[in-house]
């Protein structure tokens, strides 16, 4: 059967819905037999390559198609699109599917036309009176663009008119393809080496080949014409295509260097780290994806933090690949999506037979009911009633419920003597025999209470589906994914090596240290996950514009960051694929002026937005979301306030950071940035001096993410005095 790849598509008009249905039936035919009479395959007279051909698509429309003829009997039919019927002739004519001479990247070139778009816009005065060209100083020039990278002339000459990265970054947007990566690359000073390799371009130029389609066919399928290219696999996958219009919003894009991650076989735990944005989320998708294809019957888990996550994941996995088989239960082929603690949950209610022995492993002599939560106040209850002997530094539920889950939890300490001996690293502060008499007496109480009363916390229960699976003989998984890693604590490391063997692909992990806004900081090492030469990092941001990003960057300043394995983090490394406007700062005199300016914002966004549910409001805290709605409803602009449900359509969308977190917006405001929200006293309070500069960590990262939701545009504002955390 014929393959179909669809190919850049930004010469092709917009079509509207009817005429979208129209070329997938037409698209669908091709796939299906290429030699049906009604569809009309023709070549071109006179056209710069032989192998373009048009289609008919209905009596006014054409379609506008290269043939290649690589695979033996059956045909690669590359689509471009749909035309009128003279101008697809006339286009035709023009249009080239070449092999890139010095990298063996397809390619698509129209003749007579630009490779860059008249709206970049050089610099209009001699580069002399502004700077030396940007690579130049980095030690490059055109003809190593050209010859030894194959950069397109005139992209590389217009590259040495720019004088700033900023300048690349806008002539970046308008070139397609993996040409633009390289650019962005290398403009954020990565060497051509690095380049080629993240692009997966060999050092030798290709050989000419006898069979030129052959050729052509295998440069279709290189992973940096992957960025254009895309191979449809099935009907299905193809009416998304066509119908959605827009190729990027159902097809999740893959970076070459993040296709190697998705792909490539690992020998046991691997993770990938990389700031907002820059695609880790996709390549995990991806590689569930992957590993479910390539071995049938695989019990894959992906999971992440919470379950808003977890169902956004498996909204976006299924837009992804609606065949791809989904697993409802543990140990069942497929792709098993849920949250941490929901996973935690299923085992516990599956493994009955191990649980008791296990509870008592985990916590010691107690009840083994662990059907409920415990109360969320009940560290300050356990302090109340049992801290009158902690020295007043000591005298916190924070400090009290890290020492539990990072140093008692994973080390399954159940006696004051074992806790008296237990190491603990990365605590701050040191303890001796009688502070930790007073600490244990109080997590003594907190056992009890729970025990009393039936009840486990999250940490506890992973901890003790742990010890459930590490006593069965056999694991319910045979690859887990993990996205947003940074946000996990020991108990669930412990619980998620224990859902799969040692072995190749276990362990994949995705995480960001500079977005670590719950819990505390971790270390795999010390929890049986070893990646000693297994971890890499992404770097290139495709959501978020230049100006956001470096505004969001400049917000983690001053604060030093750590990944999973205690190894320092740059977010300065980061660099963006899009431009835009610079955020706006919008101070206010009073509560009142900021709702106004609020309400402008938004109605202002409302103009241009075709679905409203693109602009986000962010907040600190519900409480102030729900006045925020109120206010802004006051003023005319009707939005609606997002907890635990799904985003609603229709409306402006007002959420707290939190809630943000794995959310997009085209344009976002982050309202109610005052010193007296930011950070929150209440997420101060009562914390240990030890524990407070890892609180602001949070604090300053919450804004971090709160900060990259925004998309095109971002707005800040607030009243009174701004928020220490905002740079100034």
């Amino acid at each position: 059967m014929p393959q179909i790849i669809l190919g850049p598509q930004q010469h092709a008009p917009q079509i509207d819905g009817s005429v979208r249905g129209k070329a997938y039936n037409f698209l669908a035919k091709l796939a299906e037999n290429d030699t049906v009479p009604g569809l009309h395959i023709e070549p071109i007279v006179r056209s710069v390559d032989p192998r373009v051909r048009t289609g008919r698509v209905d009596s006014f429309w054409r379609a506008v198609l290269f043939k290649v003829q690589g695979r033996e009997q059956d045909a690669i039919y590359v689509y471009l699109g749909v035309w009128p019927h003279d101008e697809a002739t006339e286009f035709a004519m023009r249009a080239t599917l070449q092999v890139n001479p010095v990298n063996g990247i397809a390619e698509l070139l129209i003749a007579d036309a630009p490779v860059v778009p008249s709206a970049f816009a050089a610099p209009s005065e001699p580069q002399a009176a502004l700077t030396e060209p940007l690579f130049t100083r980095l030690g490059l020039t055109v003809d190593v663009l050209v010859n030894e990278l194959g950069l397109d002339t005139e992209v590389a000459e217009l590259a040495f008119e720019c004088g700033e990265a900023d300048e690349i970054t806008e002539l970046a947007e308008l070139v397609t393809g993996w040409q633009g990566v390289a650019l962005i690359d290398l403009s954020a000073g990565r060497s051509l080496e690095q380049v080629k390799e993240a692009l997966a371009i060999d050092e030798a130029p290709p050989a000419p080949a006898a069979d030129p389609d052959a050729q052509l066919a295998m440069a279709l399928e290189h992973p940096a014409a992957r960025l254009q290219f895309a191979f449809i696999e099935d009907d299905e996958e193809l009416r998304r295509a066509i119908e959605d219009g827009d190729f990027a919003a159902w097809r999740i894009f893959l970076h070459p260097e993040q296709r190697k991650y998705a792909e490539r076989s690992w020998k046991g735990p691997f993770r990938l780290s990389g700031g907002a944005g820059t695609g880790k989320t996709v390549v995990a998708l991806h590689r569930a994806r992957t590993l479910a294809r390539k071995h049938p019957g695989a019990r894959v888990l992906l999971t992440t933090f919470n379950k808003t996550l977890a169902d956004a994941l498996q909204r976006d996995l299924k837009l992804l690949d609606s065949a791809l088989p989904m697993s409802e239960g543990l140990g069942e082929p497929g792709v098993y999506v849920r949250g941490v603690d929901a996973t935690v949950r299923a085992v516990l209610q599956s493994r009955s037979a191990g649980l008791e022995a296990a509870v008592a492993g985990v916590l010691g002599p107690r009840t083994a009911d662990v059907g409920r939560i415990t109360d969320r106040n009940a560290w300050r209850d356990a302090l109340a009633s049992d801290g009158s002997e902690l020295p007043p530094s000591l005298r916190s539920p924070v400090f009290l419920q890290a020492e539990y889950e990072l140093i008692v939890l994973p080390n399954r300490v159940k006696t004051f003597e074992e806790y008296a001996r237990v190491r603990r690293p990365g605590r701050g502060i040191a303890l001796d025999r009688s502070a930790r008499a007073a600490v244990w007496k109080v997590i003594s109480a907190y056992r009890l209470n729970a025990s009393i009363r039936g009840t486990i916390d999250f940490a506890e229960a992973a901890a003790i589906a742990a010890d459930v699976l590490d006593a069965a003989e056999r694991r319910p998984f045979d690859h887990v994914l993990v996205d947003e890693g940074q946000d996990l604590g020991p108990a669930h490391w412990q619980f998620l090596r224990a859902l799969v063997a040692d072995g190749d692909d276990d362990l994949f992990i995705a995480e960001d240290s500079h977005q670590r806004i719950y819990g505390n900081r971790v270390v795999l090492g010390r929890y049986g996950i070893k990646i000693v030469g297994r971890s890499q990092r992404l770097r290139l941001n495709y959501r978020t514009t230049a100006q956001n990003l470096r505004y969001a960057v400049s917000v983690l300043t001053g604060t030093e960051f750590v990944d999973l394995e205690e190894q320092a983090e740059d977010a300065s490394e980061y660099r963006s694929a899009r431009v835009g406007p610079v955020p706006r700062l919008l101070p206010a005199t009073d509560a009142g002026e900021e709702f106004d300016t609020a309400a402008a914002v938004v109605g202002e966004w409302l103009k241009d937005a075709a679905t409203p549910e693109t602009i986000g409001v962010l907040v600190r805290t519900e409480q102030l979301g729900e006045q925020l709605v109120r206010g802004l409803d006051e003023r005319g602009i009707a939005a609606r306030f997002v907890s635990d449900r799904s985003v609603p359509t229709g409306k402006p969308v007002v959420m707290t950071m939190h809630r943000a977190k794995g959310m997009e917006f085209s344009r976002a405001l982050i309202f109610g940035a005052d010193a007296s929200a930011l950070p929150a006293a209440f997420a101060l309070r009562a914390t240990t001096e030890a524990d407070r500069a890892d609180v602001l960590q949070r604090e300053k990262s919450l804004l971090y993410v709160a900060t990259t939701r925004a998309r095109d545009e971002l707005a800040i504002s607030w009243h009174g005095d701004v928020s220490e955390l905002l740079p100034s």
